[in-house]
Protein backbone atom coordinates (compact mmCIF):
# COMPACT_ATOMS: atom_id res chain seq x y z
CA UNK A 1 0.00 0.00 0.00
CA UNK A 2 2.87 2.38 0.85
CA UNK A 3 4.49 1.85 -2.52
CA UNK A 4 1.14 2.25 -4.28
CA UNK A 5 0.33 5.46 -2.40
CA UNK A 6 3.79 6.86 -3.09
CA UNK A 7 3.50 6.02 -6.77
CA UNK A 8 0.10 7.69 -6.99
CA UNK A 9 1.14 10.83 -5.13
CA UNK A 10 4.66 11.41 -6.39
CA UNK A 11 5.25 9.19 -9.41
CA UNK A 12 9.01 9.19 -8.93
CA UNK A 13 9.40 6.33 -11.41
CA UNK A 14 7.00 7.73 -14.00
CA UNK A 15 8.43 8.82 -17.34
CA UNK A 16 8.34 12.60 -17.49
CA UNK A 17 7.07 14.56 -20.46
CA UNK A 18 7.75 18.14 -21.45
CA UNK A 19 4.17 19.09 -20.61
CA UNK A 20 4.31 17.59 -17.13
CA UNK A 21 7.58 19.38 -16.37
CA UNK A 22 6.12 22.65 -17.61
CA UNK A 23 3.01 22.24 -15.45
CA UNK A 24 5.03 21.47 -12.32
CA UNK A 25 7.18 24.55 -12.95
CA UNK A 26 4.05 26.68 -13.38
CA UNK A 27 2.54 25.31 -10.18
CA UNK A 28 5.74 25.92 -8.21
CA UNK A 29 5.85 29.46 -9.61
CA UNK A 30 2.28 29.97 -8.42
CA UNK A 31 3.31 28.95 -4.89
CA UNK A 32 6.24 31.38 -5.05
CA UNK A 33 4.12 34.31 -6.28
CA UNK A 34 1.28 33.55 -3.83
CA UNK A 35 3.74 33.35 -0.94
CA UNK A 36 5.21 36.74 -1.81
CA UNK A 37 1.72 38.19 -2.19
CA UNK A 38 0.68 36.94 1.26
CA UNK A 39 3.90 38.15 2.86
CA UNK A 40 3.44 41.71 1.55
CA UNK A 41 -0.32 41.81 2.19
CA UNK A 42 0.10 40.60 5.76
CA UNK A 43 3.09 42.86 6.31
CA UNK A 44 1.26 45.99 5.22
CA UNK A 45 -1.73 45.17 7.43
CA UNK A 46 0.51 44.41 10.43
CA UNK A 47 1.74 48.02 10.35
CA UNK A 48 -1.77 48.99 11.51
CA UNK A 49 -1.68 46.69 14.56
CA UNK A 50 -0.30 47.96 17.84
CA UNK A 51 -1.40 45.28 20.32
CA UNK A 52 -1.76 41.51 20.39
CA UNK A 53 -5.38 40.68 21.16
CA UNK A 54 -5.22 36.91 20.66
CA UNK A 55 -1.89 35.09 20.20
CA UNK A 56 -2.12 32.74 17.21
CA UNK A 57 -0.27 29.46 16.72
CA UNK A 58 3.30 29.49 18.02
CA UNK A 59 2.74 33.10 19.15
CA UNK A 60 1.15 31.51 22.21
CA UNK A 61 4.65 30.38 23.20
CA UNK A 62 6.84 33.09 21.65
CA UNK A 63 6.33 36.80 22.25
CA UNK A 64 5.97 38.34 18.78
CA UNK A 65 5.32 41.88 19.95
CA UNK A 66 8.62 42.82 18.28
CA UNK A 67 6.76 42.46 14.95
CA UNK A 68 4.52 45.43 15.78
CA UNK A 69 5.17 49.15 15.93
CA UNK A 70 7.97 49.18 13.36
CA UNK A 71 8.77 48.35 9.73
CA UNK A 72 9.95 44.81 10.47
CA UNK A 73 6.90 43.21 8.76
CA UNK A 74 7.87 44.91 5.48
CA UNK A 75 11.52 43.89 5.85
CA UNK A 76 10.33 40.36 6.55
CA UNK A 77 8.11 40.43 3.46
CA UNK A 78 11.06 41.53 1.34
CA UNK A 79 13.26 38.78 2.76
CA UNK A 80 10.57 36.13 2.20
CA UNK A 81 10.20 37.29 -1.41
CA UNK A 82 13.94 37.11 -2.00
CA UNK A 83 14.12 33.66 -0.44
CA UNK A 84 11.29 32.11 -2.47
CA UNK A 85 12.76 33.55 -5.68
CA UNK A 86 16.14 32.07 -4.70
CA UNK A 87 14.43 28.75 -3.98
CA UNK A 88 12.68 28.72 -7.35
CA UNK A 89 15.99 29.23 -9.17
CA UNK A 90 17.68 26.65 -6.90
CA UNK A 91 20.17 28.99 -5.22
CA UNK A 92 20.82 26.65 -2.33
CA UNK A 93 18.64 24.09 -0.57
CA UNK A 94 17.50 26.17 2.42
CA UNK A 95 15.71 29.26 1.01
CA UNK A 96 12.24 27.67 0.88
CA UNK A 97 12.56 26.32 4.44
CA UNK A 98 13.70 29.67 5.86
CA UNK A 99 10.95 31.49 3.93
CA UNK A 100 8.34 29.13 5.38
CA UNK A 101 9.48 29.83 8.95
CA UNK A 102 9.49 33.58 8.34
CA UNK A 103 6.01 33.31 6.80
CA UNK A 104 4.79 31.77 10.07
CA UNK A 105 5.97 34.88 11.92
CA UNK A 106 4.24 37.08 9.34
CA UNK A 107 1.04 35.06 9.72
CA UNK A 108 1.06 35.18 13.52
CA UNK A 109 1.74 38.93 13.55
CA UNK A 110 -0.99 39.72 11.02
CA UNK A 111 -3.73 37.67 12.65
CA UNK A 112 -3.01 38.57 16.28
CA UNK A 113 -6.41 40.29 16.45
CA UNK A 114 -8.27 36.98 16.62
CA UNK A 115 -9.39 36.62 13.00
CA UNK A 116 -8.13 33.35 11.53
CA UNK A 117 -8.50 32.82 7.77
CA UNK A 118 -8.28 29.60 5.76
CA UNK A 119 -7.40 30.90 2.31
CA UNK A 120 -3.64 30.80 2.91
CA UNK A 121 -3.43 27.23 4.18
CA UNK A 122 -2.96 25.57 0.80
CA UNK A 123 -0.26 28.04 -0.22
CA UNK A 124 1.60 27.64 3.06
CA UNK A 125 1.54 23.85 2.89
CA UNK A 126 2.62 23.98 -0.75
CA UNK A 127 5.65 26.02 0.29
CA UNK A 128 6.37 23.50 3.06
CA UNK A 129 6.24 20.68 0.51
CA UNK A 130 8.84 22.32 -1.70
CA UNK A 131 10.98 23.15 1.35
CA UNK A 132 11.00 19.49 2.42
CA UNK A 133 11.71 18.40 -1.15
CA UNK A 134 14.77 20.66 -1.38
CA UNK A 135 16.13 19.30 1.89
CA UNK A 136 15.57 15.58 1.37
CA UNK A 137 15.71 14.83 -2.38
CA UNK A 138 18.91 14.99 -4.43
CA UNK A 139 17.68 15.85 -7.93
CA UNK A 140 15.42 18.59 -9.25
CA UNK A 141 12.93 16.24 -10.87
CA UNK A 142 12.27 14.35 -7.63
CA UNK A 143 11.96 17.61 -5.68
CA UNK A 144 9.46 18.93 -8.19
CA UNK A 145 7.38 15.75 -8.06
CA UNK A 146 7.45 15.64 -4.27
CA UNK A 147 6.35 19.26 -3.95
CA UNK A 148 3.30 18.68 -6.15
CA UNK A 149 2.48 15.32 -4.56
CA UNK A 150 2.78 16.76 -1.06
CA UNK A 151 0.18 19.37 -2.02
CA UNK A 152 -2.23 16.66 -3.17
CA UNK A 153 -1.59 14.80 0.08
CA UNK A 154 -2.36 17.83 2.24
CA UNK A 155 -5.52 18.63 0.26
CA UNK A 156 -6.81 15.12 0.85
CA UNK A 157 -5.84 15.16 4.51
CA UNK A 158 -7.05 18.69 5.28
CA UNK A 159 -10.47 18.47 3.67
CA UNK A 160 -11.15 14.97 5.03
CA UNK A 161 -10.29 16.12 8.54
CA UNK A 162 -12.61 19.11 8.03
CA UNK A 163 -15.46 16.68 7.34
CA UNK A 164 -14.57 14.59 10.39
CA UNK A 165 -14.52 17.73 12.55
CA UNK A 166 -18.03 18.63 11.40
CA UNK A 167 -19.30 15.11 12.08
CA UNK A 168 -17.65 14.94 15.50
CA UNK A 169 -19.05 18.34 16.49
CA UNK A 170 -22.58 18.06 15.11
CA UNK A 171 -23.04 14.59 13.69
CA UNK A 172 -24.92 14.03 10.47
CA UNK A 173 -27.26 16.89 11.41
CA UNK A 174 -24.52 19.32 10.34
CA UNK A 175 -25.96 19.12 6.83
CA UNK A 176 -29.41 20.27 8.03
CA UNK A 177 -30.42 23.01 5.61
CA UNK A 178 -31.46 25.26 8.49
CA UNK A 179 -27.79 25.78 9.22
CA UNK A 180 -27.30 27.16 5.72
CA UNK A 181 -30.29 29.44 6.23
CA UNK A 182 -28.66 30.79 9.38
CA UNK A 183 -25.30 31.38 7.67
CA UNK A 184 -26.88 33.13 4.69
CA UNK A 185 -28.89 35.39 6.98
CA UNK A 186 -25.83 36.15 9.10
CA UNK A 187 -23.92 37.24 5.99
CA UNK A 188 -26.95 39.33 4.96
CA UNK A 189 -26.85 41.13 8.31
CA UNK A 190 -23.12 41.82 7.80
CA UNK A 191 -23.83 43.23 4.35
CA UNK A 192 -26.63 45.44 5.66
CA UNK A 193 -24.29 46.76 8.36
CA UNK A 194 -21.64 47.47 5.73
CA UNK A 195 -23.68 48.99 2.89
CA UNK A 196 -27.18 49.52 4.29
CA UNK A 197 -28.81 47.03 1.93
CA UNK A 198 -28.59 43.43 0.76
CA UNK A 199 -29.57 41.75 -2.49
CA UNK A 200 -29.69 37.96 -2.48
CA UNK A 201 -28.61 36.10 -5.60
CA UNK A 202 -30.59 33.31 -7.28
CA UNK A 203 -28.75 30.48 -5.50
CA UNK A 204 -29.29 32.08 -2.09
CA UNK A 205 -32.98 32.58 -2.79
CA UNK A 206 -33.24 28.97 -3.99
CA UNK A 207 -31.61 27.66 -0.80
CA UNK A 208 -33.83 29.83 1.41
CA UNK A 209 -36.96 28.75 -0.43
CA UNK A 210 -36.52 25.03 0.22
CA UNK A 211 -35.16 23.12 3.20
CA UNK A 212 -34.46 20.15 0.95
CA UNK A 213 -32.38 22.22 -1.49
CA UNK A 214 -30.41 23.80 1.35
CA UNK A 215 -29.79 20.36 2.86
CA UNK A 216 -28.64 18.98 -0.51
CA UNK A 217 -26.14 21.85 -0.83
CA UNK A 218 -24.65 21.14 2.60
CA UNK A 219 -24.70 17.37 2.07
CA UNK A 220 -22.77 17.74 -1.19
CA UNK A 221 -20.14 19.84 0.59
CA UNK A 222 -19.80 17.35 3.44
CA UNK A 223 -19.49 14.37 1.08
CA UNK A 224 -16.93 16.21 -1.08
CA UNK A 225 -14.80 16.88 2.00
CA UNK A 226 -15.25 13.38 3.45
CA UNK A 227 -13.93 11.69 0.31
CA UNK A 228 -11.21 14.26 -0.40
CA UNK A 229 -8.55 11.67 0.52
CA UNK A 230 -9.27 10.01 -2.83
CA UNK A 231 -7.15 12.73 -4.50
CA UNK A 232 -4.20 10.65 -3.33
CA UNK A 233 -5.02 8.21 -6.14
CA UNK A 234 -4.69 9.16 -9.79
CA UNK A 235 -7.85 7.29 -10.79
CA UNK A 236 -10.07 9.53 -8.66
CA UNK A 237 -7.98 12.69 -8.53
CA UNK A 238 -9.71 14.95 -11.03
CA UNK A 239 -13.35 14.11 -10.17
CA UNK A 240 -12.63 14.70 -6.49
CA UNK A 241 -10.75 17.93 -7.24
CA UNK A 242 -13.74 19.14 -9.30
CA UNK A 243 -16.02 18.34 -6.34
CA UNK A 244 -13.79 20.32 -3.95
CA UNK A 245 -13.67 23.21 -6.41
CA UNK A 246 -17.47 23.07 -6.70
CA UNK A 247 -17.62 23.16 -2.90
CA UNK A 248 -15.69 26.45 -2.86
CA UNK A 249 -17.85 27.90 -5.62
CA UNK A 250 -20.89 26.93 -3.54
CA UNK A 251 -19.46 28.70 -0.48
CA UNK A 252 -18.89 31.77 -2.64
CA UNK A 253 -22.38 31.97 -4.15
CA UNK A 254 -24.26 31.08 -0.95
CA UNK A 255 -22.23 32.89 1.72
CA UNK A 256 -20.19 35.35 -0.34
CA UNK A 257 -16.93 33.91 1.00
CA UNK A 258 -14.27 33.43 -1.64
CA UNK A 259 -10.90 31.91 -0.78
CA UNK A 260 -9.21 33.39 -3.84
CA UNK A 261 -5.78 31.78 -3.63
CA UNK A 262 -7.27 28.41 -2.73
CA UNK A 263 -9.62 28.56 -5.72
CA UNK A 264 -6.79 29.47 -8.09
CA UNK A 265 -4.71 26.61 -6.73
CA UNK A 266 -7.60 24.16 -7.04
CA UNK A 267 -8.14 25.24 -10.66
CA UNK A 268 -4.46 24.55 -11.35
CA UNK A 269 -4.82 21.09 -9.82
CA UNK A 270 -8.24 20.19 -11.24
CA UNK A 271 -7.27 19.70 -14.87
CA UNK A 272 -4.61 17.47 -16.53
CA UNK A 273 -2.56 20.47 -17.62
CA UNK A 274 0.51 18.33 -18.28
CA UNK A 275 -1.35 16.25 -20.87
CA UNK A 276 -2.91 19.37 -22.39
CA UNK A 277 0.50 21.02 -22.67
CA UNK A 278 1.92 17.85 -24.26
CA UNK A 279 -0.86 17.86 -26.84
CA UNK A 280 -0.25 21.52 -27.61
CA UNK A 281 3.53 21.05 -27.83
CA UNK A 282 3.20 17.99 -30.06
CA UNK A 283 0.74 19.87 -32.25
CA UNK A 284 3.09 22.81 -32.56
CA UNK A 285 5.99 20.51 -33.36
CA UNK A 286 4.07 18.58 -36.03
CA UNK A 287 2.89 21.83 -37.58
CA UNK A 288 6.38 23.24 -37.84
CA UNK A 289 7.85 23.37 -41.38
CA UNK A 290 10.35 20.66 -42.29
Amino acid sequence: MKMNLSANLFGFDDVDTAGQKLFRNIFELFVVVATAYLAWTWGQYTLRISDIVLPLGFARYIDISFMHGNLLPLWNAGLITALVVAGFFRFGRWPYAVAWVLLLFQYAARFSLGEIPHSANLVGMGLLGYALAELFYPDRESRSKFGLGFTYFFIGLGYTFAAWSKLIASGITWSDGRHLWMWINEKAVDEIARSGMVELNYIQELALSSLMVATIFLTFGLVAEFFAWLVWFKKWRYPVMWAILALHIGIWVTMDILFKLSVIELILLSLPWGALFDRFLVGKTSAAPV
